[in-house]
């Protein structure tokens, strides 16, 4: 094998390796694809709103509950009954479960932004190192 023809080889296979796209259908004629993942500000901030207005609701009406059940459970403890210890122990679980979701929807509507802004940096990021892979398909051709 002459070494032209080796090198034509080689300059076939490395075109093939630099045309592969992971995770994404290239555009018709631009042999790059577009974005999959898109969510705009007005998605996210519609999102954190909607967390916030549960976490206010659930912080009211989600507690509604819990004085009543704590009186019901000492009276029962203190009248003798098995059961008082029991709706004790419902009402220390529902505190914790209930402080553990008004914690989740407090920090959704605070990692919505943060997410866009990773997510943007990283779109750039892949796309600035895609350039060169890019340019050496083009003279490749």
């Amino acid at each position: 094998m002459s070494f032209d023809e080796e090198w034509a080889e080689l300059r076939a296979a490395a075109a093939e390796r630099s045309a592969m796209r992971i995770n994404s259908v290239p555009d018709e004629g631009s042999g790059g694809g577009a974005p999959d993942l898109v969510v705009t500000r007005a998605d996210l901030n519609r999102i954190g709103e909607d967390a916030h207005e549960l976490r206010g609701r659930l912080s009211k009406q989600g507690d509604h509950a819990r004085p009543s059940t704590f009186d019901a459970a000492i009276a029962l403890t203190n009248g003798e009954f098995v059961s008082g210890s029991a709706l004790l122990k419902v009402h220390d679980r529902w505190s914790i479960h209930l402080k553990t979701l008004l914690d989740a929807c407090g920090q959704i509507a605070n990692h919505l932004d943060f997410t866009k802004a990773v997510h943007s940096k990283d779109d750039v990021r892949v796309e600035g190192a895609m350039a060169p892979v890019s340019k050496l398909t083009e003279y490749l051709k």
